[in-house]
């Protein structure tokens, strides 16, 4: 039952001791803000590290080609390991649990390209179908190289959308339109986009195989790289272990030699970032709530002096009738609002602080590397005002007991 007294009360007290309860209340809110500001920046950082593997599907394993650098069975290092078709058709048919494969073909450096009287230089890379998926890439228009274009190695092209911007800035409906690539004449299927990369937007993609016939390719490739489906971390590792024994078992390289071929498991690599953030999460909560305790011990100390300054008060409330509870009830509410008052003030200011620095990387154009879109989650706040009370509850708790246990005799005495 709410009880307009008691409130008044309250509030009394704190008006008349206004400059202790602001210190007090400003370590309560300097506490909360600061756990809001470091959980907030933590997010900021494991956002920009998901920005990181956005370009490409986290689910996957890159195999690049390098040169050995350790003897093995009577071979000297120094040796380049080539990737060929064959080691495609390897890895696609006896990796198990492999979802989507897909080689690259690079045409090193910038290619000029030209449409009608626009000309520019973009980088152009042959793949298979399956790199729509290991790349991330959305579709804006058209279609895909597809299994047909390989087999009969069409002369078709996929675009950028920056390729678009630069080559067709009439807004002319790329599909269907012929451009010509150092010579050769492609015919535009299909457009797309990539939110990882603005890079990525700027790539012409054509099918490998007219890719390795067109510029004396033969069956080379230069990297591999393929999904793991719903594998655990652990499967992929496993999956990634069985590549590149199939790669040893053809190029004989020593399964120690680290640069005979690069490998990455874009899964296991994100699993770590994971748990390296978890990290840094529970730090954070650490040092937010050892802050936080930090300002509700002042709160607690603060109340053991309100106790001892009314201690002739509540002696005499206790000599009307007062009970324990009541007394007690009504110092754990006053310390419950300086508490909560002031933590809320600290969760505005946080969370209006990490809103600014939000507007800013938005609309000013600011990047920070490793940083993006910080943000402070509703479940988070929700935990933060549950623990101001409960903190405030226990402040008030232990000062509200020794008030409880003064005997109205000995209160009358006190000077």
């Amino acid at each position: 039952m709410f009880d307009l007294d008691k409130w008044e009360e309250i509030f009394n007290t704190i008006r008349q001791n206004k400059l202790r309860t602001f210190l007090t209340a400003f370590s309560v809110s300097w506490g909360i803000f600061m756990l809001i500001l470091l959980l907030g920046a933590g997010s900021g950082l494991l956002n920009g590290v998901k920005e990181m593997f956005k370009d490409d599907a986290i689910n996957s394993i890159w195999i690049r080609s390098g040169q050995t650098s350790i003897p093995y069975k009577g071979m000297q290092p120094g040796r380049r390991i080539q990737f060929t078709n064959e080691d495609y058709n390897n890895l696609k048919n006896k990796v198990e649990g492999l979802e989507h494969i897909t080689a690259r073909y690079f045409l090193w450096g910038d290619y000029t390209v030209r449409y009608e009287k626009k000309y520019s230089s973009f980088q152009v890379r042959g793949v298979h179908p399956a790199h729509l998926y290991l790349e991330n890439t959305i579709l804006t228009s058209g279609r895909y190289i597809n299994d047909l274009d390989i087999e009969q190695k069409r002369k078709v092209a996929v675009i950028g959308q920056e390729v678009v911007n630069s080559l067709f800035e009439n807004g002319d409906d790329p599909l269907g339109k012929w451009i010509d690539i150092s010579g050769i004449l492609y015919k535009v299927v299909g457009t797309f986009k990539d939110e990882g990369s603005e890079r990525e937007q700027q790539v012409i993609i054509i099918p490998i195989s007219t890719t390795q016939m067109a510029y004396n390719g033969s069956n080379r490739v230069h990297m591999m790289m393929f999904t793991v489906g719903d594998a655990s971390v652990k499967e992929s590792m496993v999956m990634g272990d069985q590549a590149k024994n199939l790669l040893i078992e053809r190029h004989k390289f020593s399964p120690e030699d680290e640069r005979a071929i690069h490998m990455w498991n874009n899964l296991e690599n994100f699993q770590r970032f994971k748990d390296l953030f978890g990290g840094i999460n529970i730090f954070i909560w650490i040092v937010g709530m050892g802050t936080i305790v930090a300002g509700v011990v002042g709160v607690s100390n603060i109340m053991l002096i309100i106790v001892k300054d009314r201690t002739r008060e509540i002696g005499i409330r206790k000599a009307l009738g007062a009970t324990p509870v009541s007394i007690i009830s009504l110092i754990i509410q006053e310390s419950i609002v300086i508490t909560l008052v002031s933590g809320y003030f600290g969760l505005l200011f946080g969370v209006s602080l990490i809103e600014l620095v939000n507007f800013a990387l938005d609309n000013f154009g600011a990047e920070v590397p490793y940083f993006k879109n910080p943000e402070i989650e509703l479940t988070t706040a929700l935990t933060a005002t549950g623990i101001l009370v409960i903190a405030g509850a226990l402040a008030g708790y232990f000062p509200a007991r020794k008030a409880a246990k003064i005997q109205p005799i000995e209160a009358l005495r006190d000077e």
